[in-house]
Protein backbone atom coordinates (compact mmCIF):
# COMPACT_ATOMS: atom_id res chain seq x y z
CA UNK A 1 0.00 0.00 0.00
CA UNK A 2 1.30 3.67 -0.93
CA UNK A 3 0.06 5.93 1.54
CA UNK A 4 -0.04 9.20 3.00
CA UNK A 5 -0.37 10.42 7.18
CA UNK A 6 -1.24 14.37 6.51
CA UNK A 7 -2.05 16.95 8.99
CA UNK A 8 -0.30 15.25 11.74
CA UNK A 9 2.35 16.48 14.68
CA UNK A 10 5.20 13.82 14.23
CA UNK A 11 6.48 13.13 17.30
CA UNK A 12 9.98 11.47 17.35
CA UNK A 13 12.11 11.54 20.47
CA UNK A 14 14.31 13.80 18.75
CA UNK A 15 10.91 16.42 19.40
CA UNK A 16 7.83 17.18 17.41
CA UNK A 17 7.74 18.53 13.41
CA UNK A 18 4.47 19.24 11.74
CA UNK A 19 4.98 16.43 8.79
CA UNK A 20 3.35 14.54 6.33
CA UNK A 21 4.37 10.95 6.55
CA UNK A 22 4.59 9.04 3.10
CA UNK A 23 4.71 5.04 2.80
CA UNK A 24 5.62 2.99 0.57
CA UNK A 25 4.76 -1.26 1.23
CA UNK A 26 6.13 -1.90 4.55
CA UNK A 27 8.66 1.26 5.05
CA UNK A 28 8.41 4.92 5.38
CA UNK A 29 10.17 6.86 2.60
CA UNK A 30 9.97 10.67 3.36
CA UNK A 31 8.76 13.21 5.63
CA UNK A 32 7.60 16.45 3.93
CA UNK A 33 6.35 19.74 4.13
CA UNK A 34 2.44 19.49 4.23
CA UNK A 35 2.15 22.07 1.86
CA UNK A 36 5.08 20.83 -0.64
CA UNK A 37 4.56 19.88 -4.02
CA UNK A 38 5.96 16.55 -3.31
CA UNK A 39 3.08 15.81 -1.00
CA UNK A 40 0.61 16.84 -3.47
CA UNK A 41 2.05 14.80 -6.16
CA UNK A 42 2.15 12.05 -3.48
CA UNK A 43 -1.02 12.00 -3.24
CA UNK A 44 -2.19 11.17 -6.29
CA UNK A 45 -0.59 8.13 -6.59
CA UNK A 46 -1.15 6.82 -3.37
CA UNK A 47 -3.94 4.12 -2.17
CA UNK A 48 -4.87 5.88 0.69
CA UNK A 49 -4.78 9.75 2.11
CA UNK A 50 -4.85 8.97 6.38
CA UNK A 51 -6.20 12.02 8.16
CA UNK A 52 -4.14 13.25 11.12
CA UNK A 53 -5.36 16.63 11.71
CA UNK A 54 -4.82 17.60 15.47
CA UNK A 55 -3.18 14.19 16.36
CA UNK A 56 -0.05 12.86 17.33
CA UNK A 57 2.08 10.59 14.74
CA UNK A 58 4.78 8.53 16.58
CA UNK A 59 6.44 5.60 16.44
CA UNK A 60 4.47 2.30 16.64
CA UNK A 61 5.20 1.18 20.41
CA UNK A 62 7.76 -1.02 21.69
CA UNK A 63 7.33 -3.32 24.68
CA UNK A 64 10.13 -5.10 25.49
CA UNK A 65 8.86 -7.36 28.61
CA UNK A 66 6.19 -9.28 27.93
CA UNK A 67 5.13 -12.72 28.88
CA UNK A 68 2.58 -14.78 26.44
CA UNK A 69 1.77 -18.38 27.17
CA UNK A 70 3.91 -18.88 30.08
CA UNK A 71 4.56 -21.49 32.77
CA UNK A 72 4.04 -19.86 36.16
CA UNK A 73 3.06 -21.79 39.60
CA UNK A 74 1.04 -24.60 38.02
CA UNK A 75 -0.80 -22.67 35.47
CA UNK A 76 0.07 -20.74 33.03
CA UNK A 77 -0.39 -16.54 31.65
CA UNK A 78 -4.01 -16.33 30.00
CA UNK A 79 -2.51 -13.98 26.87
CA UNK A 80 -1.53 -16.41 24.07
CA UNK A 81 0.88 -14.86 21.15
CA UNK A 82 -2.23 -14.43 19.19
CA UNK A 83 -4.49 -12.45 21.80
CA UNK A 84 -1.36 -10.93 23.77
CA UNK A 85 -0.67 -9.21 20.60
CA UNK A 86 -3.62 -7.80 19.51
CA UNK A 87 -4.46 -6.68 22.69
CA UNK A 88 -0.75 -4.95 21.95
CA UNK A 89 -2.35 -3.19 19.10
CA UNK A 90 -5.45 -2.08 20.03
CA UNK A 91 -3.29 0.33 22.79
CA UNK A 92 -0.39 1.54 20.03
CA UNK A 93 2.23 -1.04 20.48
CA UNK A 94 3.39 -2.19 17.33
CA UNK A 95 6.37 -4.76 18.51
CA UNK A 96 6.87 -6.67 21.32
CA UNK A 97 9.86 -8.54 23.04
CA UNK A 98 9.01 -11.64 25.26
CA UNK A 99 10.56 -14.46 26.90
CA UNK A 100 11.43 -17.66 25.80
CA UNK A 101 12.79 -19.77 28.76
CA UNK A 102 15.17 -22.29 29.68
CA UNK A 103 14.09 -25.16 31.55
CA UNK A 104 16.25 -27.08 34.32
CA UNK A 105 18.04 -29.78 33.08
CA UNK A 106 17.68 -28.03 29.31
CA UNK A 107 19.65 -26.47 26.63
CA UNK A 108 18.80 -22.94 25.72
CA UNK A 109 18.45 -24.19 22.15
CA UNK A 110 15.13 -26.37 23.25
CA UNK A 111 13.64 -23.26 25.24
CA UNK A 112 13.85 -20.80 22.14
CA UNK A 113 12.49 -23.25 19.95
CA UNK A 114 9.56 -24.22 21.93
CA UNK A 115 8.79 -20.19 22.16
CA UNK A 116 8.75 -19.59 18.30
CA UNK A 117 6.95 -22.57 17.76
CA UNK A 118 4.37 -20.90 19.87
CA UNK A 119 4.68 -17.55 18.21
CA UNK A 120 5.12 -18.43 14.80
CA UNK A 121 2.10 -17.92 12.89
CA UNK A 122 0.29 -16.22 15.26
CA UNK A 123 1.09 -12.48 16.14
CA UNK A 124 -0.63 -9.78 15.07
CA UNK A 125 2.66 -7.88 15.29
CA UNK A 126 5.96 -8.27 15.50
CA UNK A 127 8.13 -10.02 18.28
CA UNK A 128 11.31 -10.83 19.38
CA UNK A 129 12.85 -12.83 22.17
CA UNK A 130 15.19 -12.55 25.27
CA UNK A 131 16.27 -15.89 26.47
CA UNK A 132 16.16 -17.14 30.13
CA UNK A 133 18.64 -18.23 31.28
CA UNK A 134 17.50 -20.75 34.66
CA UNK A 135 20.32 -23.62 34.67
CA UNK A 136 23.80 -21.56 34.23
CA UNK A 137 26.17 -24.39 33.62
CA UNK A 138 28.91 -25.03 30.83
CA UNK A 139 26.43 -25.73 27.75
CA UNK A 140 24.73 -23.08 28.19
CA UNK A 141 27.25 -20.31 28.94
CA UNK A 142 28.60 -21.57 25.14
CA UNK A 143 24.98 -21.25 23.79
CA UNK A 144 24.23 -17.52 24.30
CA UNK A 145 26.97 -16.90 21.44
CA UNK A 146 24.85 -19.21 18.96
CA UNK A 147 21.75 -17.68 20.20
CA UNK A 148 23.05 -14.18 19.30
CA UNK A 149 23.61 -15.64 16.02
CA UNK A 150 20.41 -15.97 15.43
CA UNK A 151 19.24 -12.38 16.69
CA UNK A 152 18.75 -13.41 20.41
CA UNK A 153 21.23 -10.89 22.43
CA UNK A 154 19.47 -10.18 25.47
CA UNK A 155 19.69 -12.86 28.46
CA UNK A 156 17.58 -12.87 31.70
CA UNK A 157 19.13 -14.09 35.00
CA UNK A 158 16.92 -14.00 38.39
CA UNK A 159 18.26 -13.34 41.28
CA UNK A 160 14.32 -13.97 42.68
CA UNK A 161 12.71 -17.49 42.74
CA UNK A 162 15.12 -20.23 44.52
CA UNK A 163 14.15 -23.43 42.99
CA UNK A 164 12.76 -22.46 39.62
CA UNK A 165 14.77 -19.48 37.73
CA UNK A 166 17.68 -18.89 40.48
CA UNK A 167 21.02 -18.01 40.28
CA UNK A 168 23.81 -18.24 42.66
CA UNK A 169 26.18 -14.86 42.15
CA UNK A 170 29.12 -17.18 40.88
CA UNK A 171 26.37 -18.24 37.94
CA UNK A 172 25.71 -15.01 37.59
CA UNK A 173 29.38 -13.88 37.40
CA UNK A 174 30.24 -16.45 34.64
CA UNK A 175 27.20 -15.23 32.46
CA UNK A 176 27.98 -11.75 32.74
CA UNK A 177 31.75 -12.81 31.81
CA UNK A 178 30.30 -14.09 28.42
CA UNK A 179 28.18 -11.34 28.22
CA UNK A 180 31.27 -8.52 28.43
CA UNK A 181 33.29 -10.39 26.12
CA UNK A 182 30.53 -11.15 23.35
CA UNK A 183 28.76 -7.54 23.47
CA UNK A 184 25.50 -9.25 24.98
CA UNK A 185 22.78 -7.64 27.14
CA UNK A 186 22.67 -9.26 30.55
CA UNK A 187 18.93 -8.58 32.28
CA UNK A 188 18.13 -8.96 35.90
CA UNK A 189 15.43 -9.48 38.06
CA UNK A 190 16.94 -8.08 41.24
CA UNK A 191 15.12 -8.94 44.81
CA UNK A 192 16.99 -11.32 47.05
CA UNK A 193 14.83 -14.33 47.06
CA UNK A 194 16.59 -16.17 49.46
CA UNK A 195 15.82 -13.73 52.30
CA UNK A 196 12.30 -13.62 50.48
CA UNK A 197 11.84 -17.23 51.15
CA UNK A 198 12.34 -17.16 54.96
CA UNK A 199 10.30 -14.21 55.30
CA UNK A 200 7.61 -15.59 53.52
CA UNK A 201 7.62 -19.13 55.70
CA UNK A 202 7.53 -16.58 58.59
CA UNK A 203 4.55 -14.97 57.62
CA UNK A 204 2.83 -17.83 57.12
CA UNK A 205 3.78 -19.48 60.34
CA UNK A 206 2.08 -16.46 61.90
CA UNK A 207 -1.07 -16.97 60.02
CA UNK A 208 -0.46 -13.71 57.64
CA UNK A 209 -1.83 -15.79 54.26
CA UNK A 210 -3.91 -12.42 52.72
CA UNK A 211 -2.53 -10.79 49.49
CA UNK A 212 -0.97 -7.51 51.20
CA UNK A 213 1.59 -9.81 52.94
CA UNK A 214 2.95 -10.45 49.51
CA UNK A 215 4.51 -7.34 49.36
CA UNK A 216 5.22 -7.28 52.96
CA UNK A 217 7.71 -10.43 52.76
CA UNK A 218 9.07 -8.64 49.83
CA UNK A 219 10.66 -4.89 51.14
CA UNK A 220 12.36 -2.47 48.84
CA UNK A 221 15.15 -2.90 50.77
CA UNK A 222 15.27 -6.43 49.36
CA UNK A 223 15.32 -5.02 45.94
CA UNK A 224 17.86 -2.23 46.52
CA UNK A 225 20.33 -4.97 47.88
CA UNK A 226 19.91 -7.45 45.05
CA UNK A 227 20.31 -4.70 42.79
CA UNK A 228 23.48 -3.14 44.25
CA UNK A 229 24.86 -6.79 44.24
CA UNK A 230 24.18 -7.23 40.04
CA UNK A 231 25.64 -4.04 39.51
CA UNK A 232 28.83 -4.80 41.53
CA UNK A 233 29.19 -8.09 39.61
CA UNK A 234 28.62 -6.16 35.85
CA UNK A 235 31.00 -3.71 37.40
CA UNK A 236 33.40 -6.28 37.89
CA UNK A 237 33.18 -7.97 34.49
CA UNK A 238 32.37 -4.74 32.42
CA UNK A 239 29.17 -6.53 31.30
CA UNK A 240 26.23 -4.03 30.36
CA UNK A 241 23.29 -4.69 32.88
CA UNK A 242 19.63 -4.22 32.43
CA UNK A 243 17.41 -4.06 35.64
CA UNK A 244 13.97 -5.17 35.03
CA UNK A 245 10.69 -4.06 36.41
CA UNK A 246 12.19 -1.40 38.82
CA UNK A 247 10.06 -0.85 41.63
CA UNK A 248 11.78 1.23 44.32
CA UNK A 249 13.38 4.38 45.04
CA UNK A 250 16.39 2.54 46.99
CA UNK A 251 16.96 0.20 43.46
CA UNK A 252 16.41 3.60 41.38
CA UNK A 253 19.31 5.10 43.81
CA UNK A 254 21.42 2.15 42.89
CA UNK A 255 21.42 2.71 39.32
CA UNK A 256 21.40 6.59 39.71
CA UNK A 257 24.97 5.71 41.17
CA UNK A 258 26.44 3.32 38.87
CA UNK A 259 25.40 5.54 35.80
CA UNK A 260 26.80 8.42 37.28
CA UNK A 261 29.98 6.01 37.83
CA UNK A 262 30.15 5.56 33.95
CA UNK A 263 28.91 2.62 33.97
CA UNK A 264 26.71 0.61 31.45
CA UNK A 265 23.49 -0.02 33.71
CA UNK A 266 19.90 1.00 32.84
CA UNK A 267 16.29 0.21 34.22
CA UNK A 268 12.96 -0.27 33.67
CA UNK A 269 10.02 0.38 35.32
CA UNK A 270 6.65 -0.20 34.42
CA UNK A 271 2.98 1.42 34.44
CA UNK A 272 1.78 -1.02 37.66
CA UNK A 273 4.93 1.22 39.51
CA UNK A 274 3.57 4.52 38.41
CA UNK A 275 0.03 4.02 38.92
CA UNK A 276 -0.91 1.61 41.56
CA UNK A 277 0.44 1.08 45.11
CA UNK A 278 0.26 -1.24 48.18
CA UNK A 279 -2.95 -0.36 49.05
CA UNK A 280 -4.51 -2.30 45.83
CA UNK A 281 -2.90 -5.54 47.34
CA UNK A 282 -4.46 -4.56 50.71
CA UNK A 283 -7.93 -4.44 49.10
CA UNK A 284 -11.03 -6.21 50.92
CA UNK A 285 -11.27 -9.86 50.74
CA UNK A 286 -9.60 -11.47 48.19
CA UNK A 287 -9.26 -8.17 45.95
CA UNK A 288 -5.84 -7.46 46.35
CA UNK A 289 -4.99 -10.66 44.85
CA UNK A 290 -5.38 -9.08 41.41
CA UNK A 291 -2.61 -6.51 42.03
CA UNK A 292 0.05 -9.61 43.33
CA UNK A 293 2.99 -9.54 40.93
CA UNK A 294 6.44 -9.42 41.49
CA UNK A 295 8.78 -7.27 42.68
CA UNK A 296 5.41 -6.10 44.55
CA UNK A 297 3.97 -2.70 44.50
CA UNK A 298 4.93 -0.09 46.69
CA UNK A 299 4.18 2.31 48.84
CA UNK A 300 2.86 5.18 47.49
CA UNK A 301 6.08 8.09 47.91
CA UNK A 302 7.84 5.66 45.69
CA UNK A 303 5.98 6.98 42.24
CA UNK A 304 7.07 10.35 42.72
CA UNK A 305 10.65 8.88 42.77
CA UNK A 306 10.04 6.81 39.79
CA UNK A 307 8.90 9.49 37.69
CA UNK A 308 11.83 11.33 38.65
CA UNK A 309 13.73 8.84 37.49
CA UNK A 310 12.26 8.48 34.04
CA UNK A 311 12.89 12.36 33.40
CA UNK A 312 16.11 12.45 34.39
CA UNK A 313 16.58 9.03 32.12
CA UNK A 314 17.86 6.70 35.08
CA UNK A 315 14.90 4.75 34.52
CA UNK A 316 15.31 4.26 30.52
CA UNK A 317 12.15 2.57 29.31
CA UNK A 318 8.30 1.59 30.62
CA UNK A 319 7.64 -2.02 29.63
CA UNK A 320 4.81 -3.98 31.18
CA UNK A 321 6.02 -6.92 32.24
CA UNK A 322 2.42 -8.44 31.06
CA UNK A 323 1.68 -11.67 32.41
CA UNK A 324 -2.05 -12.06 33.30
CA UNK A 325 -3.59 -14.62 35.30
CA UNK A 326 -7.57 -14.42 35.63
CA UNK A 327 -8.50 -13.97 39.49
CA UNK A 328 -10.94 -16.73 38.93
CA UNK A 329 -9.11 -20.34 38.91
CA UNK A 330 -5.43 -19.04 38.62
CA UNK A 331 -5.02 -16.15 41.32
CA UNK A 332 -7.44 -17.93 43.61
CA UNK A 333 -5.08 -20.65 43.78
CA UNK A 334 -3.59 -18.49 46.32
CA UNK A 335 -6.64 -18.33 48.65
CA UNK A 336 -5.78 -18.80 52.11
CA UNK A 337 -1.87 -18.80 51.16
CA UNK A 338 -0.30 -15.53 49.02
CA UNK A 339 2.81 -17.57 48.23
CA UNK A 340 0.89 -19.42 46.15
CA UNK A 341 -0.91 -16.24 44.24
CA UNK A 342 0.57 -16.22 40.54
CA UNK A 343 2.57 -13.53 39.93
CA UNK A 344 1.57 -10.69 37.40
CA UNK A 345 -0.73 -8.47 35.73
CA UNK A 346 -2.46 -7.91 32.58
CA UNK A 347 -0.93 -4.23 31.03
CA UNK A 348 0.03 -4.39 27.63
CA UNK A 349 -2.71 -2.98 25.78
CA UNK A 350 -2.93 -0.15 28.27
CA UNK A 351 1.09 1.30 28.35
CA UNK A 352 1.28 3.79 25.83
CA UNK A 353 -2.40 5.46 26.82
CA UNK A 354 -1.31 5.34 30.79
CA UNK A 355 2.38 7.16 30.28
CA UNK A 356 0.50 9.95 27.84
CA UNK A 357 -0.69 10.77 31.04
CA UNK A 358 2.32 11.58 32.32
CA UNK A 359 2.51 13.99 29.15
CA UNK A 360 -0.59 15.65 30.39
CA UNK A 361 -0.12 16.20 33.72
CA UNK A 362 3.17 17.66 32.90
CA UNK A 363 5.53 15.06 34.01
CA UNK A 364 6.93 14.29 30.62
CA UNK A 365 7.37 15.96 27.43
CA UNK A 366 6.17 14.37 24.33
CA UNK A 367 9.76 13.74 23.11
CA UNK A 368 10.52 11.76 26.16
CA UNK A 369 7.14 9.88 26.00
CA UNK A 370 8.44 8.53 22.39
CA UNK A 371 11.45 7.83 23.95
CA UNK A 372 10.71 5.90 26.84
CA UNK A 373 7.91 4.00 25.24
CA UNK A 374 9.51 3.25 21.56
CA UNK A 375 12.57 4.21 20.95
CA UNK A 376 15.11 3.58 23.34
CA UNK A 377 13.85 -0.07 23.26
CA UNK A 378 14.42 -0.02 19.99
CA UNK A 379 18.03 1.02 20.41
CA UNK A 380 18.11 -1.02 23.94
CA UNK A 381 17.50 -4.03 22.10
CA UNK A 382 19.10 -3.49 19.00
CA UNK A 383 16.43 -2.81 16.62
CA UNK A 384 16.95 0.55 15.57
CA UNK A 385 16.60 2.61 13.27
CA UNK A 386 14.03 -0.26 11.59
CA UNK A 387 11.81 0.40 14.74
CA UNK A 388 10.82 3.29 17.24
CA UNK A 389 10.97 6.10 14.70
CA UNK A 390 9.18 8.09 12.02
CA UNK A 391 12.28 8.01 9.29
CA UNK A 392 13.04 7.01 5.86
CA UNK A 393 14.00 3.73 5.85
CA UNK A 394 12.16 2.59 9.04
CA UNK A 395 9.59 0.01 8.82
CA UNK A 396 5.80 2.11 8.84
CA UNK A 397 5.07 1.00 12.01
CA UNK A 398 3.04 4.00 12.84
CA UNK A 399 0.51 5.26 15.68
CA UNK A 400 -2.49 8.21 15.20
CA UNK A 401 -3.06 9.07 18.88
CA UNK A 402 -5.37 11.73 19.89
CA UNK A 403 -4.33 13.73 22.98
CA UNK A 404 -8.50 14.87 23.03
CA UNK A 405 -9.74 11.31 23.54
CA UNK A 406 -10.81 10.75 26.55
CA UNK A 407 -11.89 6.93 27.48
CA UNK A 408 -12.41 4.95 30.44
CA UNK A 409 -10.32 1.57 31.28
CA UNK A 410 -12.60 -1.45 31.85
CA UNK A 411 -12.41 -5.10 31.63
CA UNK A 412 -15.82 -4.90 29.77
CA UNK A 413 -14.03 -3.40 27.06
CA UNK A 414 -10.13 -4.27 26.95
CA UNK A 415 -9.01 -6.77 24.54
CA UNK A 416 -6.66 -9.52 26.78
CA UNK A 417 -7.92 -12.39 27.61
CA UNK A 418 -8.07 -12.06 31.50
CA UNK A 419 -11.16 -11.38 33.57
CA UNK A 420 -10.49 -7.86 35.46
CA UNK A 421 -8.71 -4.92 34.58
CA UNK A 422 -5.81 -3.54 37.07
CA UNK A 423 -6.73 -0.11 35.67
CA UNK A 424 -10.53 -0.31 36.27
CA UNK A 425 -12.52 3.06 35.97
CA UNK A 426 -9.35 4.94 35.31
CA UNK A 427 -10.29 7.70 32.59
CA UNK A 428 -7.42 8.19 29.73
CA UNK A 429 -6.80 11.85 28.66
CA UNK A 430 -6.14 10.36 25.23
CA UNK A 431 -6.38 7.43 23.10
CA UNK A 432 -4.93 5.52 20.10
CA UNK A 433 -7.08 6.28 16.77
CA UNK A 434 -4.91 4.57 14.05
CA UNK A 435 -2.58 1.77 14.31
CA UNK A 436 -0.08 0.63 10.91
CA UNK A 437 2.23 -2.42 11.29
CA UNK A 438 4.82 -2.31 8.74
CA UNK A 439 2.83 -0.24 6.09
CA UNK A 440 -0.40 -2.35 6.87
CA UNK A 441 -3.56 -0.26 9.13
CA UNK A 442 -4.29 -3.07 11.87
CA UNK A 443 -6.30 -0.66 14.14
CA UNK A 444 -8.74 1.79 12.79
CA UNK A 445 -11.79 4.02 14.55
CA UNK A 446 -12.12 1.34 16.84
CA UNK A 447 -11.90 -1.48 14.62
CA UNK A 448 -9.52 -4.31 14.14
CA UNK A 449 -8.37 -4.68 10.90
CA UNK A 450 -5.10 -6.98 11.17
CA UNK A 451 -4.54 -10.94 11.45
CA UNK A 452 -2.72 -13.43 13.02
CA UNK A 453 0.15 -13.95 11.70
CA UNK A 454 0.93 -10.72 10.58
CA UNK A 455 3.58 -10.31 12.86
CA UNK A 456 7.34 -11.46 11.86
CA UNK A 457 9.95 -12.68 13.99
CA UNK A 458 12.66 -9.73 14.69
CA UNK A 459 16.22 -11.08 14.69
CA UNK A 460 18.12 -8.64 17.13
CA UNK A 461 21.41 -7.31 16.68
CA UNK A 462 23.67 -5.28 19.76
CA UNK A 463 22.56 -2.80 21.97
CA UNK A 464 23.28 0.52 20.39
CA UNK A 465 24.15 1.47 24.10
CA UNK A 466 27.06 -0.91 24.70
CA UNK A 467 30.35 0.96 24.38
Amino acid sequence: MRARISGGLVVNASGPVAADVLIDGEMIVALVDPTSSVADSWSQSVDRVIDATGRLVIPGGIDGHTHMEMPFGGTQSVDSFETGTRAAAWGGTTTIVDFAIQSKGRSLREGLDTWSAKAEGHCAIDYGFHMIVSDVNEQSLREMDLLAGEGVTSFKLFMAYPGVFYSTDGEILRAMQVASASGLMIMMHAENGIAIDVLVAQALERGNSDPRFHGATRPSLLEGEATHRAIQLARLTGAPLYIVHLSAEEALEEVAIARDRGQSVFAETCPQYLFLSAQDMARDGFEGAKYVCSPPLRPEHHQEKLWRGLRTDDLSIVSTDHCPFCLKEQKELGIGDFSKIPNGLPSVEHRVDLIYEGVARGDLSLARWVEVTSTTPARMFGLYPRKGVIAPGSDADIVIYDPASPHTISAASHHMNVDYSAYEGMTMTGGVQTVLSRGQVVIDGGTYLGRSGHGRFLSRGQSSYLR
